[in-house]
């Protein structure tokens, strides 16, 4: 059953609604049909303002030039209804820029959602655990909420403000199967992802410090980044003067891999003389020790005051913790003299292969000795981005899982500014 609604009444919604939806002098609200079976209201929106109105690439005021076809925008449900916005939008005439659709007040261009559903629905991805959650409570298929959260992105892209960065961070992350890598820039000191670009190559990582001005990049101190060729050769290029810093948790990352390569080598060996001291021993070596349980903890202690190489690798992979506590550059370069030697004389191949790449890439070591960042912000990310991954099954396409990104890691002004009211705190 329809049920229109008129005379004083429909004055009064009328006027509610021209409120609600905040529409400008020139558009008048004609008609409100309510739907009882199907739990929906329709509002009806003319223009009645003047033959000139105004083109929306060059904001000229230009002749009104005739109706496009009835459009249908999704508003907010009120009560329990769905309600529809429907109007014929004007189109203008502009000598510059032809026939152009002229812009509403209630919703972004090519949306079909008004701005105050808009900011609402992103207030609900927000607080959900991933797409498929929020479209679900907001009633939306997985593409119509894609679409608002990918105009929230470039919403807020388009707002934000390019201020003084000190330290960044490129780090890597996979987006889907096998080696479908994307590269990832980060301000470490505003914790925030600041762009994502597809691949990990040198040209990724050059893209993504060109998203930076070019006063951003001349007043970065330095940026923090793995052993990676193709990242540091990048930073280079593009910015001269900042310090490359390798960052601690990669380099943690290397030489565990060398402790436990010898503790595979070394369990093969004794495997075939009939040992079996290291079986099952993967994350003894791998874990902190206060992550162990005590049982654990009693059979790594063995493992460790034993002469298995396995134990050496792990003192020698230990001892260069101390090398972030330096503060003076003369100290750390002193500790890594006497700790590359050892390790270079340890017998202990995936060892010495890992001392030599460090002694390689020693002006990324002592960065951190000048500053001391590190990608653990953008780690804290990449468990957060895993998440994303997870909960989305992966991404097919890459810019939805930059957008994913962007969205939930970016901090960026994701609200229609009409509708960006403080938070409650």
């Amino acid at each position: 059953m329809r049920r229109f609604l008129q005379s004083g009444h429909m004055a009064n919604l009328e006027k509610h609604y021209h409120e609600l939806l905040g529409l400008t002098d020139g558009w008048t609200v004609t008609k409100v049909e309510l739907e009882m079976a199907n739990l929906r209201v329709e509002i009806e929106v003319e223009w009645t303002g003047p033959r000139v109105v105004t083109c929306p690439e060059c904001g000229e005021g230009v002749p009104l030039y005739d109706l496009r076809d009835e459009r249908t925008w999704r508003h907010l449900d009120v009560m329990q209804f769905e309600t529809l916005l429907k109007c014929r939008v004007p189109r203008c005439k502009c000598p510059e820029h032809g026939v152009q659709t002229i812009l509403t007040p209630w919703a972004g261009k090519h949306s079909r959602f008004t701005l105050l559903f808009e900011a609402f629905a992103v207030r609900v991805m927000q607080a959900c655990d991933n797409l498929d959650a929020a479209c679900r409570l907001l009633r939306l298929n997985w593409s119509q909420g894609n679409e608002i959260r990918k105009r929230a992105v470039e919403r807020g892209l388009a707002q934000r403000k390019n201020e003084p960065m000190e330290y960044v961070g490129i780090d890597e992350k996979s987006f889907g199967k096998g080696h479908d890598y994307g590269s990832i820039l980060t301000d470490l000191v505003g914790k925030r992802v600041w762009e994502v670009k597809p691949e990990r190559t040198q040209e990724a990582a050059k893209e993504l410090l060109e998203t930076l001005t070019q006063e951003q990049r001349e007043q970065i101190l330095a940026v923090a980044i793995d052993m990676w060729p193709a990242f540091m050769n990048a930073a280079t290029e593009k910015m001269p003067m900042a310090q490359i810093v390798h960052d601690r948790f990669h380099v943690a990352k290397h030489l565990n891999e060398a402790v436990d390569l010898v503790r595979k080598q070394e369990n093969r060996t004794l495997l075939k003389q009939g040992d079996k001291s290291l079986v099952g021993a993967k994350y003894l070596f791998l874990k902190r020790t206060e992550n162990l349980g005590q049982e654990a903890l009693t059979r790594f202690e063995e493992l460790r005051d034993s002469k298995l190489k396995v134990a050496r690798a792990w003192a020698i992979k230990e001892l260069f913790d101390d090398f972030w506590s330096f503060e003076f550059l003369a100290d750390a370069k002193d500790f890594f003299k006497d700790w590359y030697r050892w390790a270079t004389h340890c017998r202990l191949k995936p060892v010495i292969q890992v001392a030599k790449r460090l002694k390689k890439h020693w002006n990324g070591l002592q960065g951190y000795i000048l500053h001391p960042i590190s990608n653990a912000t953008a780690e804290g990310f990449n468990s957060k981005i895993q998440n994303i991954k997870a909960s989305a099954r992966g991404f097919r396409n890459f810019d939805n899982f930059r957008y994913a990104i962007l969205f939930y890691c970016g901090k960026l002004d994701l609200i229609p500014a009409r509708f960006n009211f403080p938070q409650k705190s």
